[in-house]
């Protein structure tokens, strides 16, 4: 079943800015490590950042843009998305760390030339 909520998403100008909400049910947000995917038309899903309790990892394609972080208060795990660019135009999925096979509905992200 599914244990996220992803939301935020919009159309955004090249070099603008997005931020995504995540909000995690349940215990998988103090049990598991957690993450933002994305997947472009035509192109297989691909891990943009996760993260533990303080530890980060992000793509080396985003590296330097993205932000993400967790609030334990609201169980909300964020993706602040900076310099945005064309080809970060995807459709943007919250999930565990790895990631299990109960994907969301995702949120749209899409960015102008």
């Amino acid at each position: 079943q599914v244990q996220v909520v992803e939301s935020g998403g919009g159309l955004v100008q090249a070099g603008g800015s997005l931020r995504l909400s995540c909000l995690a049910r349940g215990g998988v947000f103090s049990r598991n490590d957690m993450g933002w995917f994305r997947q472009a038309p035509g192109k297989e899903r691909e891990f943009v950042a996760s993260i533990k309790w303080i530890q980060t990892s992000y793509a080396e394609s985003v590296k330097g843009r993205f932000t993400i972080s967790r609030d334990s208060a609201t169980n909300e795990i964020s993706l602040q998305m900076n310099s945005l660019k064309p080809e970060d135009t995807a459709t943007y999925y919250c999930n565990t760390v790895p990631p299990r096979d109960n994907w969301g509905q995702g949120t749209q992200v899409t960015v102008s030339t």
